[in-house]
C-alpha cells in the first residue's frame, strides 16, 4: 500500500489579498472595472460600427435574376443579393448584356445603434428590358457552342447552362411572332452543339423553356414540347446515332437496340448512296487558278447534309492555292506577307506557323500551306476583285462543307478528281458544328457561328483509307498548319450582298 500523504494546511501566506488603492476598496473597485469593460464591448457591439460606417443594407432583385449590381461605378454583387452600402448620395446600376441598364439615385441614412446586428433593410426590385432580344439570344448561344468544345464536364469541372438561362432571359419577348421564329431558329441551330450530355440537358431545358415563354414549363407545354422534339429528330437521318452516341450507358445501348435506330441509321446509308452522273463542266481562268464547273441540282447530299437539297451550280478550283497564285495575291495585298506576321498575329488573324512548310519527307512541293482560314478568306476577296467582267454577279470564297463534299462525290463519278486531293487539309467557310446532319436555317447558322471552321480532305500524312469525303475536322480561324490549305470556289453573289 502506498504510503497516503498528508493534506497540507492552507497558510494565510498562501492567500492572494487585493489591497485598497486610493482608499478604494478591491470590492468597489472591481465593480468599476468589470463595468467599464462591459460598457465598452457594449459601445464596440452597439455604436461603433455605426460611428465608423454609418449605412444600411440594399436587398437588391432584378427580372430577370442575373444583373450586375454597381455602387457608384463598382461592382458589388449578382441580383438577387444584399449588400451593404455606406452612408451618402448612391448611384445603384444594374446591367445585364443584352439589357438596357437601369440606374438610380438613392440617399443612403442608416441608424447607429445596433447596426451591425440589426441593420437597417430597405429593397431595390427592377425589371429590365432587352434591347434586341433576338440578338441577344444569339449571343448566349454561341458561349454554348463554345463550351461545346470543352468535352464532358465531370465533378471537377462543370459548365454553364448558358443556353436555357438565355431563354429564362429573353423568353418573354418571345410573345412577338419575329422574335419567337428567330429564337426557334437559333435553338435548331444551337442543337448541333449538343455533343455532351450537359448539352443535350441545357438544350431540352431551353426548349421547353421556349414553348412556355421563358416560364417554367406546364403539362400542355411539356407535350408541346415533346412533339416538337420528336418531330426534329424525325425530320433528320442520323438522330438515333447522335443520341445514342451522347447518352451512353445503359441508355444509349438501350437507343441502339430499337427500331428507330436502326431505321436512323438505314436512312442515314440511303441518303449517303443517292447519286446521279454529272453532266459535262467547263472551265475558267481566275488569278492564275483553273476553275472547273460543278453543276447543280444532282441528288449528292451525304451523311452530313439532309434532304436532297443540292447546291447551286459553281465553280471548284482544281488545286489548292498555287504559290504562283498566293505570290500575285500578296503583290496586291502586301499586309499578308510572312514579314508581317507578328502585326497579323496581334490582330488575331493568325497564329505561330504562318505560312511555314514543314519541310518533312513527303510533303507536296506545290501548294501553299501554313495560311489561317482569315488569310484564306483574304485571298478569296483579292481573287473576286480579278474575275473576268462576266462574272460581276459572282464572288469567289472558301466553299461550304456541302459544295466541298458534293464537288468530290461528283467528281468522283466520272472518274476525274482533284489533282491535288489529299495533299492538305482544306478550309472550308462555314462555322464548325459538331453535330452538321442537323437540318437548320442557314440564316441562324451563321448567326450563331462558331468558334471553330471546318476543314475537309485529310493531308499527305493522313494514313490511306483514313479520310475519306465524309471525315470532317476543324480549327480555330487563326491557326496556322503546315497540313492545312485552301482551295477557293467561285459562285453567285449570296442575296445579302
Amino acid at each position: 500500500m502506498p504510503e497516503k500523504k498528508p493534506n497540507r494546511e492552507i497558510t494565510d501566506e498562501d492567500r492572494v489579498k487585493l489591497k485598497p488603492i486610493l482608499g478604494i476598496r478591491p470590492g468597489h473597485y472591481l465593480a468599476f472595472i468589470y463595468g467599464a469593460v462591459l460598457l465598452l464591448i457594449l459601445f464596440f457591439v452597439l455604436l461603433y460600427p455605426g460611428i465608423r460606417n454609418p449605412g444600411l443594407v440594399l436587398s437588391v432583385k432584378s427580372e430577370p435574376w442575373g444583373a450586375a449590381v454597381l455602387v457608384d461605378g463598382v461592382y458589388m454583387d449578382t441580383a438577387p443579393c444584399e449588400i451593404y452600402v455606406s452612408r451618402g448620395r448612391r448611384r445603384i446600376e444594374l446591367t445585364l448584356p443584352g439589357f438596357v441598364p437601369v440606374q438610380t439615385e438613392k440617399d443612403i441614412a442608416g441608424r447607429v445603434f445596433a447596426s451591425a446586428l440589426f441593420p437597417e433593410k430597405i429593397e431595390i426590385r427592377e425589371k429590365l428590358e432587352a434591347r434586341n432580344p433576338a440578338s441577344a439570344f444569339i449571343n448566349e448561344a454561341a458561349e454554348y457552342a463554345a463550351w461545346s468544345f470543352a468535352g464532358e464536364p465531370n465533378p471537377a469541372y462543370q459548365i454553364p447552362q448558358g443556353l436555357s438561362e438565355g431563354v429564362y432571359r429573353h423568353g418573354p419577348a418571345a410573345s412577338d411572332a419575329a422574335v419567337r421564329k428567330s429564337m426557334e431558329e437559333t435553338l435548331e441551330a444551337s442543337a448541333r452543339f449538343a455533343v455532351t450530355r450537359a448539352g443535350l440537358r441545357d438544350l431540352i431545358r431551353a426548349k421547353t423553356l421556349l414553348d412556355n415563354n421563358g416560364l417554367s414549363p406546364s403539362p400542355l407545354s411539356l407535350l408541346g414540347s415533346m412533339e416538337d422534339m420528336i418531330n426534329f429528330l424525325g425530320a433528320n437521318p442520323g438522330s438515333g446515332a447522335w443520341l445514342a452516341a451522347v447518352l451512353g450507358g445503359n441508355a444509349g445501348n438501350a437507343l441502339a437496340a430499337s427500331s428507330w435506330y436502326a431505321e436512323s441509321v438505314r436512312e442515314t446509308e440511303q441518303a449517303q448512296n443517292r447519286t446521279q452522273p454529272p453532266q459535262n463542266s467547263g472551265r475558267i481562268q481566275a488569278g492564275l487558278l483553273t476553275f472547273e464547273m460543278i453543276p447543280g441540282g444532282l441528288s449528292l447530299p451525304g451523311k452530313n447534309f439532309p434532304g436532297g437539297a443540292a447546291p447551286e451550280s459553281f465553280y471548284i478550283s482544281e488545286t489548292v492555292i498555287s504559290i504562283a497564285a498566293w505570290e500575285a495575291f500578296l503583290d496586291k495585298q502586301p499586309r499578308w506577307k510572312p514579314e508581317n506576321a507578328e502585326s497579323l498575329k496581334k490582330e488575331g488573324l493568325v497564329k505561330e506557323d504562318y505560312l511555314e512548310a514543314s519541310g518533312a519527307p513527303g510533303a507536296p512541293a506545290e501548294g501553299v500551306p501554313g495560311i489561317s482560314w482569315h488569310a484564306a478568306g483574304a485571298f478569296c476577296e483579292w481573287l473576286s476583285s480579278v474575275l473576268p467582267p462576266q462574272y460581276a454577279a459572282w464572288e469567289a470564297r472558301l466553299p461550304t462543307e456541302a459544295e466541298w463534299e458534293y464537288a468530290v462525290k461528283s467528281k468522283a463519278l466520272d472518274s476525274s478528281g482533284f489533282k491535288d486531293s489529299g495533299h492538305f487539309w482544306e478550309w472550308c467557310g462555314d462555322p464548325f458544328a459538331p453535330l452538321s446532319f442537323l437540318s437548320v436555317s442557314d440564316t441562324a447558322a451563321q448567326a450563331l457561328g462558331s468558334p471553330e471552321r471546318s476543314l475537309r480532305g485529310g493531308s499527305w500524312v493522313n494514313p490511306g483509307g483514313s479520310v475519306g469525303s465524309e471525315t470532317r475536322a476543324s480549327l480555330p480561324p487563326s491557326f496556322c498548319s503546315p497540313f492545312v490549305s485552301a482551295r477557293p470556289v467561285i459562285a453567285p453573289k449570296r442575296p445579302h450582298q
